[in-house]
């Protein structure tokens, strides 16, 4: 039994003693799913842009400019109240808007939405309507057509708006009152 503990012992000596070898790496593809979720996103957008343009073809009594953010506007009525100006970080404005898609349905009506007070920048709001604020003085009207990413994007709002709908949007600015 001595000798079995001694070549125990030894046999352990001698192959505790061994340097660790590294691992090879395991081959791993990366980005796959990035890639090709950059390549649905681009098809998307090559489509509703595509509906957005067909949209605005028809609209022969509305003309339609392309902002800076990403959006589609049209301005329906331009009688600015007091002269007032455009509205700045913390300035309560209030407004009523409906929403509805592409080809007329209407999702939510002024009456619906209800009349809102909103304080620039500093409240949610789905990013183009944000933005498309950022145009307008008090007793403005505009129709902005947003695209699903600067509506309410992948997910929708979970209610009435699917993901990826691109919307049209009817404001009214009633009034700006400046911050304090």
């Amino acid at each position: 039994m001595n000798k079995f503990i001694v070549l125990l012992f030894a046999f352990t000596c001698v192959f505790a003693c061994k340097s660790p070898e590294a691992r090879k790496p395991e081959t791993v593809k990366t980005g796959s799913f990035i890639e090709e979720s950059a390549i649905r996103n681009k098809k998307l957008y090559e489509a509703e842009e595509k509906a957005i343009e067909t949209y605005i073809k028809a609209q022969t009594n509305e003309e339609f400019k392309a902002s800076e953010f990403g959006f589609w506007f049209s301005q329906d009525s331009l009688v600015s109240v007091n002269n007032s100006k455009l509205p700045e970080f913390s300035d309560i404005v209030n407004f009523d808007y409906s929403i509805s898609t592409l080809n007329g349905q209407v999702i939510y009506s002024a009456s619906e939405l209800k009349n809102r007070n909103y304080a620039m920048d500093q409240e949610e709001l789905f990013t183009g309507l944000r933005e498309g604020l950022k145009l307008m003085k008090a007793g403005e009207t505009y129709t902005f057509i947003f695209p699903s990413q600067k509506a309410y994007g992948y997910y929708g709002d979970e209610n009435k708006i699917g993901r990826n709908t691109p919307i049209i949007s009817q404001v009214t600015v009633n009034s700006i009152t400046k911050k304090q």
